[in-house]
């Protein structure tokens, strides 16, 4: 299975985060799914593609060819798929997915889930998309979400297929049974 999880270049000054994301990259490499991330070596990027090939996972780097040329790209990734920009590299990384994981990350993490969660949405992606909430990350987006359904302008049902993940064990049991 391709499991593509998106997150950011930067490491966070929470411990917790390198942690949970190592543990993340192990568990996607030992059970014999292929990563699909951003392709950078920095931060939690470089962390998760490093823990998932250190477990003997393949690992697909899909990054622009802007970050390329400024140097970013993981050169130990089993491949790396170099898009025109950010718009190409968002409809490869969708297009290879068989799973969706926002970790904690930053705005670029944030538009990148909420097209998938819009496409599950709107019926035109069933595969599991999750995000993990660790430590409470996405307390706020689940409550405007429930926001959005208390006002109408969403349902219980389009909201069906998005997840929210407190640790590694509801990752692992979403996308084991879907």
């Amino acid at each position: 299975m391709n499991i593509t999880v998106y997150l950011g270049a930067n490491e966070g000054n929470d411990p917790s985060l390198k942690e949970a994301v190592r543990a993340l990259g192990a568990w996607i490499g030992g059970a014999g799914h292929t990563l699909v991330y951003g392709g950078s070596k920095s931060g939690l990027m470089g962390e998760l593609a490093g823990s998932a090939l250190h477990a003997g996972g393949k690992v697909t780097g899909v990054e622009p060819q802007f970050f390329i040329d400024a140097g970013f790209e993981y050169n130990a990734v089993t491949e790396l798929i170099v898009t025109k920009d950010m718009t190409d590299r968002k409809t490869k990384m969708i297009e290879l997915g068989d799973a969706f994981i926002a970790f904690p990350g930053g705005t670029g993490t944030l538009e990148e889930i909420v097209e998938v969660m819009s496409k599950v949405s709107l019926g035109h992606l069933d595969k599991p998309c999750i995000l993990y909430n660790l430590n409470g990350y996405y307390d706020g987006l689940k409550a405007q979400l429930a926001h959005m359904i208390d006002l109408g302008l969403s349902s219980e049902e389009r909201q069906q297929g998005i997840c929210f993940a407190k640790n590694l064990g509801d990752i692992q049991r979403i996308i084991c049974c879907k």
